[in-house]
């Protein structure tokens, strides 16, 4: 775990090391209101080809959290200066939500930097409806902190099934959406309101795959598969049984969806 200086700020890193002689690559990036740890089910698979740079947004986990508001071009360039510490020239990425419209972003602006895409549970645009459903949420926030918006957040996060049968990690879950800075919460929420990339995908050219939670109501099946129909090449695949926390939700549904794109066993 190493602490890395980006643009006004220190980004708490984590490195999981491959068993594999010199493995790629690859990058997770987190959702908004988690941390780098709600990739813990996918770190057995991935290393067994990857070596995995995992890394808590700014604003999130035990990373700074700087006065917002934040921008995508903000939390890209932190992901091109993780890169440069680590001497990274290319790599794999993943990223879900917040982390996977990061990755739109660093796709599209240094698409020499990113050898595949997996953008999951994301939007590409933020229309009029979107923007608004904001307003409650920060508004919540300012009046009772990350508790006035966990309810919502855990029911568009996670299936009552996934809930009722896995109180542990749904405790884990909780737990990091209480931990997450107010700060760092409302500096991203900004990003999120100005989303502008659903115009820029048709000149896509980093190899790219699409993954949705299918009961995913914050990032919509259907907006998924419109943003892979613009990507050329691109895919949507959707995950059964999941909301939006689609790699928690359903772990062996994320993994069947992302295991051939990304070459693994």
């Amino acid at each position: 775990m190493t602490r890395v200086a980006v643009q006004g700020a220190e980004l708490h890193t984590q490195v999981d090391a491959s068993d594999r002689s010199n493995p790629p690559w690859i990058i997770l990036s987190n959702s908004l209101a988690a941390d780098h740890t709600m990739w813990d089910p996918q770190i057995p698979a991935l290393t067994s080809r990857y070596r995995v740079l995992r890394y808590d947004t700014r604003g999130h986990g035990l990373s700074d959290a700087p006065s917002g508001p934040y921008s995508f071009d903000m939390l890209v360039g932190d992901v091109l200066a993780l890169m440069d510490h680590y001497q990274i020239d290319k790599a794999a990425y993943m990223g879900l939500s917040l982390g996977g419209m990061t990755g739109l972003g660093l796709a599209l602006t240094h698409p020499d930097r990113v050898e595949r895409l997996v953008c999951c549970d994301a939007r590409a645009d933020a229309p009029e409806p979107f923007v608004k459903s904001w307003a409650d949420r920060l508004a919540a926030v300012d009046r009772d902190g990350m508790r006035g918006i966990l309810a919502g957040t855990m029911e568009r996060w996670l299936t009552p099934r996934f809930r009722k049968e896995d109180p542990e990690m749904t405790t884990k879950v909780e737990a990091m959406i209480l931990s997450t800075s107010v700060t760092g919460y409302k500096g991203c929420a900004e990003a999120l309101k100005r989303l502008d990339y659903l115009k820029d995908l048709s000149r896509m050219r980093v190899p790219t795959l699409y993954v949705g939670g299918a009961e995913d109501a914050a990032a919509p099946p259907d907006a998924m598969q419109a943003m892979a129909k613009a990507t050329p090449g691109a895919r949507f695949t959707p995950v059964a049984d999941a909301a939006h926390i689609a790699n928690i939700d359903n772990q062996s549904g994320f993994h069947a969806a992302v295991a051939e794109f990304l070459e693994l066993a």
